[in-house]
């Protein structure tokens, strides 16, 4: 029997001439009546001018208490060989009946077709209906019924019962794609996203991995902070997403700035540094762009505020904005701490790298000022796993963001 061609019926009755006559009517090899195949006919459509066939195969088992019967589907549901079927009288003692014994098998096996049987002396219809949950899956035949009509119930519900399962399945494997695809075009979209970035950044050949690793100092600070008040409720896994695919973008805008003097070997003058600070304007004016056209991808809005305030200072002497304190985002925040750091600790063609223990200096000095107090502690809290990050980065060409970092979906 295949997943979509279930034809295991369950007859729970305490009449075991009523399991007899189940097995009459509904044992293989039984011949249609005319009348019967009248009746088929006009229920699915067929010629009703052709030869009787014999009618469906089906499986049948016999409990002759609810509670037996429970028992049967429970089984059944380990064995993963479940009923498409059931038939229950509704009269059953000394244990349950009918509607107590269809309430417990919808508990555990709420897709179950059933056809309760009654003489309506116990419940009228309303009642039971009303007392019984996923109705849609419930038949009521009066007794004493004849084979035609049981014959039409037990080809009907298994049926759909067997309809329902193949929905189930092809639903289950539509979502399965859809996640599938869906990553497939997250991970394409975090791949161009990143190798953008790099092409921003090539122009400046001694940068090396410093989007890798921003991204992971990031990273580690977001997270320690999530533990942190003031920062529990605002930084949330959400908040970790967009955050990590955001910090490559920081210096995007640095496209739009002279070679003369993106790579000049020397201090900017004054005039050059007004034109480099535009960077910060640039790249965001091109991210937020590029979000209205792509409204679903939300990153890009955290991704522009980082481009936008990253060079923004804690008392307020930052630019562009001159913002202060907790006017600038925490994301850019967050981010200022980690890229001074790679900062003084890389090469470039204007400087050497600093030492990690000099550059860790000027960040305590500039706490405060520069820096987010707050933030500027939990990175020296961090110092050590930064460095390992740092070390283990330093040792890989990256040459592709890694999505598997811990807390990124």
């Amino acid at each position: 029997m295949s997943e979509t061609d279930n034809r295991r019926i369950l007859i729970i009755d305490d009449n075991e001439a009523i399991h007899e006559d189940f097995k009459k009517i509904l044992s293989p090899g039984k011949m249609e009546s005319a009348t019967f195949s009248e009746a088929k006919a006009a229920f699915f459509g067929q010629d009703s001018s052709t030869t009787p066939q014999l009618i469906e195969k089906y499986e049948l088992d016999s409990a002759f208490q609810g509670k037996e019967g429970f028992e049967l589907v429970q089984q059944s549901l380990k064995d993963k060989k479940p009923f498409a079927l059931a038939f229950v009288d509704v009269r059953m003692p000394p244990g349950w009946d009918g509607i107590e014994t269809v309430k417990n098998i919808w508990n555990i096996d709420p897709e179950l077709q059933i056809v309760l049987c009654t003489a309506f002396s116990d419940y009228s219809t309303n009642e039971i209906t009303s007392t019984l949950e996923h109705r849609g899956n419930l038949l009521i035949i009066k007794k004493p019924f004849d084979s035609e009509e049981v014959c039409l119930a037990a080809i009907s519900l298994a049926k759909k019962w067997n309809i329902s399962q193949a929905n189930h399945h092809y639903m289950s494997n539509l979502e399965t794609m859809i996640e599938e695809r869906t990553s497939e075009i997250t991970t394409t979209r975090d791949a161009i996203v990143y190798s953008l970035a790099r092409l921003a950044e090539s122009r400046d050949k001694e940068t090396g991995e410093h989007l890798a690793r921003i991204r992971i100092f990031s990273q580690i600070l977001a997270e320690e902070l999530a533990g942190i008040e003031p920062y529990k409720q605002e930084i949330s896994d959400t908040f970790l997403n967009h955050l990590f695919r955001s910090t490559p973008l920081h210096d995007v805008g640095k496209v739009g700035i002279p070679d003369h003097i993106l790579l000049k070997p020397a201090k900017l003058t004054k005039e050059e540094f007004e034109i480099m600070k535009t960077h910060t304007t640039i790249g965001y004016e091109t991210l937020k762009e590029t979000s209205t056209f792509l409204p679903q991808n939300s990153f890009l809005n955290m991704a522009a505020e980082i481009a936008r305030y990253h060079h923004e200072w804690y008392d307020g002497s930052g630019y562009p904005d001159g913002l202060k304190g907790n006017d600038i985002p925490l994301s850019a925040r967050i981010l200022a701490v980690a890229d001074v750091f790679d900062a003084l600790t890389s090469k470039r063609v204007y400087k050497d790298a600093m030492s990690d223990e000099a550059a860790c200096k000027i960040i305590k000095e500039e706490t405060g000022t520069h820096f987010d107090p707050l933030i500027a502690d939990v990175f020296m809290e961090c110092l050590e796993y930064i460095l390992a990050e740092k070390n283990r980065i330093n040792r890989h060409t990256v040459t592709q963001p890694n999505t598997s970092y811990p807390g990124i979906n």
